[in-house]
């Protein structure tokens, strides 16, 4: 896959008249068999980008709504005027990724246009938002998601990363597993986007090493504190995003009346210790869940985001879980060894994590 290395790339885009930005195909830019769109068209696509059609800002990109010439409904991500090398990476790294890996649970790329000053990529329109729209960032007009759709996500957001590192070559590591990224189609079928801080590893690697991104309270100790990434980096941040599906919660500030921010794994942890299972159910559900279900959802959580990257399971292992694979033996090995630690000193790894429980929660880079 070949890109353009051009300085006009850089220039700064035209900011009075669109119309004017080259539109024409680069010749040098050529991604497969994705469809290629010219910048015009996007243009008339998303009402000449107006403000109006916006359904995201980021560090990077703006992402609008947009009705294609075919008549269906369209995400147009379109990169910031002030471009960087970074950028331009992160856009042949999220092309590279969304093109290798296809499955139902993976956000899949329509098509893109790249002209000598744009830089823009096209998804189908998700029309049930993101994961985080539906939790504690509802508009009160909006219904919360019931308790066979929260399963139903799990799974396959489960899926979708499982995936990811089992069946790519090379896996590929996602490195920004939230809340934000787990987009609902129509259906409300999860499907995971936000590729843009993914990266590629051999599969005979365990890990690697990489400038720390993301989102404080969803990044896993030790990329934290190494910057070494792996499967169990997205392990983590998955059961972060498991954590707000149970309990509607922000992974920060979880207590108005509270002076001091908590973070939801420490929140949870302590409650679920002492069996107070309706402090932690979504209030917005009332009683319309099951208990058991919600135990063993909690389970798995607890499980993904151990301190310890060796002890979190594998995401074909989280889906197997959540089918009721052996969950309760799992369950309860993990309950005897995190019994025999508590006798030993406390790892390193916890240390790390407590030292961060207060602090602000941080975008170390923001959504895409």
């Amino acid at each position: 896959m070949d890109f353009p290395n051009d300085e006009r790339w850089r220039r700064r885009r035209p900011q009075e008249f669109f119309f004017d930005v080259p539109a024409v195909e680069d010749p040098e830019a050529h991604l497969g068999q994705l469809k290629w769109f010219s910048f015009k068209e996007l243009q008339v696509a998303t009402d000449n980008f107006s403000n109006r059609h916006v359904l995201g800002r980021g560090g990077l990109y703006n992402v609008y709504k947009g009705r294609l010439a075919n008549g269906s409904l369209a995400a147009v991500k379109r990169m910031k005027e002030e471009q960087t090398q970074d950028g331009e990476l992160q856009f042949q790294m999220e092309v590279a990724m969304v093109s290798m890996a296809v499955h139902p649970n993976l956000l899949r790329l329509t098509g893109y246009c790249m002209t000598p000053t744009e830089r823009l990529l096209v998804y189908p329109y998700m029309a049930n938002g993101s994961v985080a729209s539906h939790l504690r960032e509802r508009p009160p007009n909006k219904p919360p998601l019931d308790w066979p759709t929260r399963k139903l996500i799990a799974l396959g957001s489960a899926r979708g990363l499982s995936y990811l590192h089992d069946h790519c070559d090379p896996k590929i590591i996602h490195r920004d597993v939230r809340a934000d990224n787990i987009m609902l189609d129509e259906e409300f079928e999860a499907v995971v986007g936000g590729f843009g801080l993914a990266i590629l590893m051999d599969c005979n690697d365990t890990d690697v090493t990489t400038t720390v991104h993301g989102t404080l309270g969803c990044i896993a100790p030790e990329y934290l504190s190494t910057g070494k990434a792996s499967e169990k980096t997205d392990v983590f941040g998955y059961g972060i995003m498991l954590l707000q599906l149970i309990t509607g919660q922000r992974f920060f500030d979880l207590r108005p009346d509270n002076d001091n921010d908590i973070m939801l794994l420490d929140w949870m942890n302590g409650h679920f210790k002492e069996k107070i299972l309706e402090m932690l159910v979504d209030p917005d559900l009332k009683t319309n869940y099951v208990v058991t279900e919600v135990e063993q959802l909690i389970q798995v959580a607890l499980q993904c985001t151990q301190g310890s990257p060796l002890e979190r399971p594998k995401m074909s292992d989280v889906v197997r879980m959540l089918g009721g694979d052996r969950l309760g033996e799992r369950w309860d090995e993990w309950q005897n060894e995190e019994l025999l630690q508590s006798l030993q000193p406390t790892s390193t790894d916890w240390i790390i994590y407590d030292s961060i429980s207060n602090l602000r929660p941080l975008e170390l880079s923001g959504p895409r």
